[in-house]
């Protein structure tokens, strides 16, 4: 029977491959080289780095990892030795975009502005970016985007040069990897040329990694009043964040934009699937059972808006599922609590959880909330 060590904090995973398997769990930032001398697995999250300090010397021959992000896993270390692994594409991608959906829904709010009269720029289209690219068009809102990895795979197509998305956009998104090095390179993408390329009175939004923003350069951004405002999920240095940056951050929040439970179930099965593949374990199709959120069904008895602007009724719902503004307060009333904050993350549904009854279902706001995964 192999052996698996676990994060224990990964969701829905205990008592899934102890059939099968001996597996054990510890808290992924504490999992070292003594927990791991007998291990055939490994399955993480991105609190443990997986190098040679780690791995070295151990019979470990997989590692899966529930994440999208695998920066955490030395791969050149891995390939060199033998050490199969997989991370989890997309997983938590509908969760990024709900979190997004929330944010924009709060910034436009106080601008004061419309989603069709914002233009938003997306670095990094990817699995994530994607859906932001949908739910921005579903808005009505003006789109950029840029991918230089894409558009020499794809050509010039929609993509525009990075100079061109800043000076464009009102808000700009990240949701590029972390890469150390190379022609893609992102670490301190976001630097000082690129805050003062941006529009002034912009908004700079990082669900990405910490490190592709260089934190000085955007608090010089923010103090000389160029940008008019910040949302950061993720930060340098995490857990020790800077406290000015987390003060003039208008929404800030402990690493948790992928944290919904469907992307955490996600995460979880890709895991569970592929550890299964490799050691020919059977047990591939599982899926967690998820519970259904607090207010899944919302009623509308009257009529819902103003039929010319659905824009409020669409910013209430994008709340009703997630209230981004109380996660933020929890942070900035606690920064010392980062990690906490994310091990203890309140259970929070996607938009597909959610069912609307409205009394009018040809309601101009309908197809939209369709579009984005709201059942009827």
């Amino acid at each position: 029977m192999i052996k698996i060590v676990a994060d224990n904090k990964i969701p829905f995973l205990r008592g899934v491959l102890e059939q099968c398997a001996r597996i054990v769990y510890f808290p992924g930032r504490e999992i070292s080289k003594e927990h791991i001398g007998d291990a055939d697995a490994l399955i993480v999250r991105t609190r443990t780095r997986c190098d040679k300090r780690l791995l070295g010397g151990t019979p470990v021959r997989y590692i899966a990892t529930a994440t999208i992000g695998f920066d955490h896993i030395d791969t050149g270390y891995c390939s060199a030795n033998g050490i199969a692994w997989s991370n989890a594409p997309g997983c938590n991608s509908g969760s990024v975009m709900q979190y997004i959906a929330s944010a924009l829904a709060s910034v436009s709010d106080n601008d004061g502005r419309r989603f069709g009269d914002l233009t938003l720029g997306i670095v990094g289209v990817g699995h994530v970016g994607k859906k932001i690219e949908k739910l921005a068009r579903i808005l009505g809102m003006r789109v950029l985007l840029n991918d230089p990895p894409r558009e020499r795979a794809e050509g010039r197509g929609s993509f525009v040069p990075l100079e061109a998305l800043l000076e464009g956009s009102d808000i700009v998104t990240m949701h590029v990897p972390l890469n150390r090095e190379g022609e893609d390179c992102t670490v301190h993408m976001a630097d000082s040329g690129f805050f003062g390329r941006m529009r002034k009175g912009g908004w700079f939004i990082n669900t990405a990694r910490g490190e592709v923003m260089n934190s000085r350069a955007l608090l010089e951004a923010l103090r000389s009043g160029h940008l008019a405002g910040t949302v950061i999920d993720v930060w340098e240095n995490e857990p020790v964040i800077d406290r000015e940056l987390l003060d003039r951050a208008y929404i800030a929040t402990p690493h948790i934009a992928g944290y919904s439970l469907d992307g955490k179930a996600n995460g979880t099965a890709q895991s569970v699937r592929s550890v299964s593949e490799f050691f020919k374990i059977g047990i591939g199709d599982w899926y967690p059972e998820i519970p259904s959120p607090a207010g899944a069904v919302v009623r509308f008895d009257g009529d819902p808006g103003d039929p010319g602007q659905p824009d409020q009724l669409i910013k209430s719902l994008f709340m009703h599922t997630y209230d981004i503004m109380a996660d933020s307060k929890r942070l900035k009333a606690a920064p010392e609590r980062f990690e906490q904050l994310r091990d203890d993350y309140p259970p929070r549904r996607e938009f597909h959880a959610y069912r609307l009854d409205f009394e009018d279902p040809a309601d101009p706001a309908s197809e939209k909330l369709r579009e984005l995964g709201f059942r009827f």
